[in-house]
């Protein structure tokens, strides 16, 4: 395994092609030595960076061939693919402290963004020490009360107010405080992908305010196969006129403890190194904060 701190799983991979639409460039090649593989370069659209002539390349390698003329002779394939699709620029996500991050800003690959990955035990979250901000953050008559629950028996959950729930991302994503602007998918391919995701809408956190709009999620909905007990955390925010209240530190806690009573144990979670609100409650909540993701770029050149 290339990176076994950092698994991966035929479930994810399944749930990323499920999510990838027609005509979307995507490409996968393995290296092979003595008819076994050695390696693999996948190329397509980032996951976060999707801006328009950006493509992300993927690189991997077996440890014994880090550092070789096979890992230079892979990214150079696979920019040779990327060329050829047009891309102007060239991403990839790596964590701080990987051979793969020094080796490639040695030839050339610069930094783009930076990302702090977050691990919390949940069973080791006090409750009680957030009672009176939690209590603070629902005396404005906002309710915090999970996709589930908002759903009607027997529906599907992205069938409830899927505008309204759109809307509510657009609003987050957009503030995110990225090196770039997130480029939020439109509502059809939204609508299209997050049934494919199986996320738990017991773990999806809506905060709904007095007159019902939806202002505010944190999603600790995404299972990790390959890592038992765990969840991943992705989006938590409030609308700009609501924040200020504690209402993102009352979604997180909600959504711990929904997640502790399906039987989950650890949250994992990414902020960008710019979003320190954020940063500030995950450091309250007691998360340990692991090695950054960094995200590199470079230039196609000769690309059309």
């Amino acid at each position: 395994m290339a990176h076994p701190e950092k698994p991966t799983d035929a479930v994810n991979l399944e749930r990323l092609a499920a999510g990838r639409l027609p005509g979307e460039h995507h490409s996968q090649r393995g290296a092979f030595l003595g008819g076994a593989l050695v390696g693999a370069v996948q190329t397509g659209v980032p996951g976060m960076d999707n801006h328009d002539g950006w493509l992300d390349l993927t690189v991997t390698l077996h440890p014994e061939y880090r550092r070789s003329a096979l890992a230079d002779a892979l990214v150079e394939y696979g920019l040779e693919v990327l060329r050829a699709a047009g891309a102007r620029v060239a991403v990839t996500r790596l964590r701080e402290g990987w051979w793969e991050t020094g080796h490639l800003r040695s030839r050339g690959w610069a930094e783009h963004d930076r990302m702090w990955m977050n691990t919390l035990d949940l069973r080791t979250l006090d409750f009680a020490a957030f009672a009176d901000e939690e209590a603070r953050a629902l005396a404005s008559g906002v309710r915090v009360v999970s996709l589930a629950d908002l759903t009607a028996p027997g529906a599907d959950p992205w069938d409830t107010q899927p505008r309204e729930h759109y809307d509510l991302i657009r609003a987050l994503l957009t503030d995110v405080p990225s090196a770039t602007p997130v480029q939020v998918w439109p509502f059809e391919v939204w609508r299209m992908r997050m049934p494919q995701r199986e996320l738990d809408p017991r773990g999806l956190m809506i905060a709904v305010a007095p007159d019902g709009r939806w202002v505010g999620t944190s999603q600790l909905a995404q299972t990790l196969p390959a890592q038992p007990g765990h969840l991943h955390n992705g989006l938590t925010g409030v609308r700009r006129e609501w924040r200020g209240h504690a209402l993102g530190l009352a979604l997180k806690l909600a959504a711990a403890r929904a997640a502790l009573a399906r039987g989950f144990t650890h949250s994992h979670t990414g902020n960008h190194t710019g979003n320190a609100p954020m940063l500030a409650i995950n450091d309250r909540l007691g998360f340990t904060r692991e090695a950054a993701m960094v995200t590199l770029k470079r230039a196609v050149e000769g690309s059309e």
